[in-house]
């Protein structure tokens, strides 16, 4: 039977077809973009198509033309110039239309640059509703406009004054990047790593100017949650830029970047440094700690630039490359010479500094060892509960051992929720792939102050810790997402609060690399016989009930225990909508935590009755627990994520 279903298959010439370019493009985003996304995720496909335009704006800076670049995003509309040499006129269209066709090709034109695939601008153009591209070039304008990748402009040569430079102006394709939002969270964040990376560099955004006069010891201080444990070590070499100094906090934080690229998942130069740091403080006080003990609370950046650099992926979020050149001098022993040269010789020079990281490392030390007993005891317990209590229903990629990948790994996401319905509503719906679920019993505790013993010794937190695999950082982390789904009631909140204090408290590099989330659930059913429509506020209840016209059935849902399986598919499916944990430049996650889960203070009480935002039939004595802790709601909320 086999054979005759095999003989029933025609293969042959009408069944070979080759795409065009922007088919291509368009059929495979992920190659070229990575993931699409809403924008509620700082690696979204948006922000990379706003990332690959400014790249070319960035390589033009560090060939030395063009101090300023220009964004201005409205609605959903990007505009960038620089003030550049612009692209040669005769090729404009030929740029950002044939794939393998830019100057970057070029090494002697551009070294040490990003973008070395001749394809950045091509996918911003084929996944675009509208584009245009403009050159200016000694008193010459070269002009089209695309939609879609289609070329439906080609303007002719046209004198003008304006000063040399490109300007390419475009609007993401809605089709593929639905529902999509700009948050300027992100943007920042991405304007201000291009800056921090490119002394002299000024970005101005819809008004708001970017300078940095200090490279990575400036991205360091606004990165840096309180105050040091010793001023930022600066060191500065050929290719090579590097800032590091302790904090009082559990973990590690990395910004690691090549040739201008965040490199947000690391990579060889980060694995490098971490090594060359360790084995530098063991040399230095020749002693033989353990490199946990002295990465623990380290805060650094490093930056470094590379001849044709390597990535995992396109979109160039980890370093592959072993050497800095190829052929050249390793990865390895060009980022260990330079620390073991330059941290070891700042260390001779500076010895209260020294001093401090001594102390700091035997403090690291001594927990670790206080701990050993604990740990090993709650590993057991963890796995018993994992084995007999289900609290964790995993998805079937584990991503821990060495089957897997990084871009497996960004599609798995870990669901939080508290309540047999509610995480039996998720379970029955997921992606059993790449979704698992965590189920709380009752409300965790809420664990401000406390030292990390708590982690151990709580059952729900030890059970959570070892769900994503974090005890010994963030390298063994098995999700990319994890998402706190609560109700949108007042217990739901203040669960949402004890887990976020949670994870500020022991796991903070969670929440600064974009892996913590909030599932966002509608509030509302709004149907008639023809159509049903989900609505998350009260403006979208009223449109819907608008379009619905008369007498539509209306449902409340008061919480994700409601919400059939059939139903919850479509929320945490395509169209899931997820608002990111984000800390603001400004906060100081320890004074964010003591106003919300310190000791009760009238301040507080007063907060909670101006911002709680749920019905007022829900608003009750568990608005303040007996605990010290508070539920607030969405404004209150925005001071802790935006």
């Amino acid at each position: 039977m086999g054979n005759k279903r095999m003989s029933e298959v025609n293969y042959s010439e009408e069944h070979i077809r080759s795409l065009d370019w922007k088919e291509h493009i368009r059929l495979r985003p992920g190659m070229y973009i990575g993931k699409l996304g809403d924008g509620s995720s700082y690696d979204d496909g948006i922000y990379i198509l706003l990332k690959e335009v400014l790249d070319n704006c960035i390589d033009e800076f560090v060939m030395g033309h063009g101090r300023k670049v220009e964004v201005t995003i409205q609605d959903g509309r990007v505009v960038v110039r620089d003030f550049g040499r612009g692209i040669p006129l005769g090729k404009v269209v030929d740029v950002v239309s044939k794939i393998n066709t830019g100057a970057k090709y070029d090494s002697k034109a551009f070294k040490k640059s990003v973008g070395l695939n001749g394809v950045g601008t091509k996918a911003v153009n084929a996944l675009s509703t509208y584009f245009k591209i403009e050159s200016v070039r000694d008193g010459k304008l070269k002009r089209a406009e695309f939609d879609r990748g289609v070329l439906r402009k080609d303007e002719k040569l046209e004198n003008t004054t304006l000063e040399n430079g490109t300007r390419v102006e475009f609007e993401p394709d809605d089709q593929m990047f639905k529902q999509f939002q700009f948050r300027d969270q992100h943007i920042e964040r991405l304007l201000w790593n291009y800056c921090y990376l490119n002394t002299g560099l000024t970005i101005v955004y819809n008004g708001q100017r970017f300078q940095s006069k200090n490279g990575l010891l400036d991205l360091l201080e606004t990165k840096m949650d309180g105050e040091p444990l010793y001023p930022i070590i600066h060191l500065k070499g050929d290719d090579i830029e590097v800032a590091l100094t302790h904090a009082n906090h559990y973990g590690e934080e990395y910004y690691s970047f090549v040739n201008g690229q965040h490199t947000t998942q690391g990579g060889t130069h980060q694995g490098a440094f971490r090594e060359a740091l360790a084995k530098t403080i063991r040399d230095h006080f020749k002693k033989d700690w353990e490199a946990g003990d002295i990465r623990t609370g380290i805060v650094a950046a490093i930056s470094v630039k590379v001849i044709e650099p390597v990535f995992e992926s396109q979109t160039k979020t980890k370093l592959g490359s072993q050497e800095v050149e190829p052929g050249g001098q390793s990865m390895r022993s060009f980022v260990g010479d330079f620390i073991g040269r330059e941290l070891d010789n700042y260390l001779h020079k500076h010895p209260q500094e020294a001093e401090a990281i001594q102390q700091k490392v035997l403090t690291s030390e001594r927990e670790r060892k206080e701990l050993s007993g604990i740990r090993k005891l709650a590993r057991e317990r963890a796995k018993k509960a994992s084995l007999h209590n289900r609290k964790l229903r995993d998805c079937r990629k584990h991503f821990n051992d060495a089957k897997g990948n990084d871009q497996e790994k960004n599609e798995t996401t870990l669901f939080i929720t508290e309540g047999d319905s509610a995480s039996g509503s998720i379970t029955k719906s997921r992606n059993v792939n790449t979704q698992a679920v965590f189920s709380l019993k009752g409300k965790p505790l809420n664990s401000y102050g406390l030292t990390k013993k708590v982690v151990y010794e709580n059952e729900e937190f030890n059970l959570i810790q070892a769900a994503l695999n974090i005890e010994d950082g963030m390298d063994g982390l098995r999700y990319n997402k994890i998402v706190i789904a609560t109700d949108a009631d007042v217990d739901g909140m203040h669960i949402r609060l004890l887990l976020l204090t949670f994870f500020l408290q022991f796991f903070p590099d969670l929440v600064k690399n974009d892996h913590l989330y909030i599932l966002q659930t509608p509030l509302f059913r709004v149907r008639n016989k023809k159509e049903t429509r989900y609505c998350y506020n009260e403006e979208e209840k009223q449109a819907a009930l608008k379009a619905l016209g008369r007498n539509p059935e209306i449902t409340r849902f008061k919480g994700l225990g409601e919400i059939s399986p059939d139903e919850f598919k479509h929320f945490i499916g395509e169209d899931i909508r997820l608002e990111p944990v984000m800390i603001t430049k400004d906060a100081v996650v320890q004074e964010l935590l003591g106003f919300y889960m310190g000791k009760n203070t009238p301040q507080r009480q007063e907060f909670i009755i101006d911002n709680l935002k749920v019905e007022k039939d829900m608003v009750d004595d568990e608005a303040v627990g007996g605990d010290g802790s508070v539920g607030v709601g969405e404004e209150a909320e925005v001071e802790l994520t935006a």
